[in-house]
């Protein structure tokens, strides 16, 4: 596949995760909701990282850390509102 189109999915799939990561957090104010909007931002770093950033070819260590910092930030975001 072409880099344009790789880009142009990806746009598009941060626009719809965007728009689903608006319309949960309007949902209420529920842990369980709080993980949904967390795990969309999750996924909205995978397609940045992956796809914008182009590390689907760069050394498995890069791409673990680029994304162990959005996970464990989600974790701790989520650990601090268990309490």
């Amino acid at each position: 596949m072409s880099a344009s189109k790789v880009l142009i999915g990806c746009w598009l799939a941060l626009a719809v995760l965007s728009t689903a990561t608006v319309l949960l957090g309007n949902a209420g104010s529920t842990l369980l909701l709080a993980g949904a909007v967390l795990a969309v931002a999750l996924v909205k770093a995978w397609v940045i990282t992956e796809g914008f950033m182009e590390l689907r070819h760069a050394p498995l260590m890069w791409r673990l850390l680029l994304f162990g910092w959005p996970l464990a930030m989600a974790g701790g975001i989520l650990l601090a509102m268990s309490f």
